[in-house]
């Protein structure tokens, strides 16, 4: 069972974005893999255990990416492939998708997982887009995953606004992990070691067979124009005195000042 797991390297939702002149300050970020996507390598690494194969990270992103890559390794993948090329910087998910899948028809793999969404941007397209470049089955959002004894085929889980939906796909596919799949480990120290020495491999446009022009910021659809943080919140508003005083004056704030009743 040989799975590829495509991961992103995204800003640790703990730390404090600073925007200046409508772009993100990159200077003190700290990155690391989006965490649905963490949840897509557990899978991986259990799947792994269970049915033997090998996991191969697919990530696409600049030279420190690496970085991210290596954390990948640390927890129990074999090696990486690592599309690194200037010109498949500042794209859209259109952009991403045909690079992914472009990279995807050079690897031999019984199964791709991907996390959900990335929790940078939260567009939710990416893996659905790679699956219909690539004309693969494609099950979103999983919290249980099974294969069958002959391998040739997967049931899944998902939750879908308050029920449950139980799919089945023939494989090769992707899937997509959303929490609840499993607990994500922890890397050890010896995996940490030893991830140093793993292989990642660069893979760039033209080892894909893809023209510059189509993807990155010249192929995107999509432009973004600025960053802006959200405007900071009014303090709060403290209501003094016993209950039935407070409950009153409460009342009050929310029809006349609030004007949410």
């Amino acid at each position: 069972m040989n799975v590829v797991v495509m991961i992103k390297r995204v800003p640790d939702t703990e730390t404090r974005l600073q925007v200046k002149d409508g772009k993100i300050i990159t200077e003190g970020i700290a990155w690391v893999i989006s965490p649905y996507d963490e949840y897509a390598v557990e899978e991986a690494l259990r799947l792994q255990e269970k049915h033997g194969g090998k996991v191969t990270l697919l990530c696409l992103g600049p030279e420190e990416a690496k970085e991210t890559i290596r954390k990948g390794l640390a927890l129990g993948a074999e090696d990486a492939v690592h599309l690194n090329d200037p010109a498949f910087e500042n794209g859209d998910a259109t952009t991403t998708a045909l690079v992914l899948a472009a990279a995807l028809k050079k690897m031999q793999f019984d199964l791709v997982l991907a996390g959900r969404q990335a929790v940078d941007e939260d567009n939710a397209q990416v893996a659905i887009r790679v699956a219909e470049l690539l004309d693969l089955p494609h099950v979103n959002a999983v919290i249980k995953l099974n294969l069958s004894d002959d391998k040739k085929s997967a049931r899944c889980l998902r939750e879908n606004d308050g029920e449950r939906d139980v799919m089945e796909s023939s494989l090769p596919a992707i899937i997509t992990a959303q929490q609840g799949l499993n607990e994500p480990r922890y890397p050890s120290l010896k995996g940490i070691m030893g991830a140093k020495k793993k292989t990642i491999t660069d893979w760039r446009a033209t080892d894909l067979g893809i023209d510059p022009a189509t993807v990155g910021a010249n192929g995107s659809r999509v432009e973004t124009v600025r960053f802006d943080l959200p405007p900071p919140r009014p303090p709060g508003k403290i209501i003094p005195g016993d209950a039935p005083v407070a409950a009153k004056e409460l009342v009050r704030v929310l029809r006349e000042e609030a004007k949410v009743i």
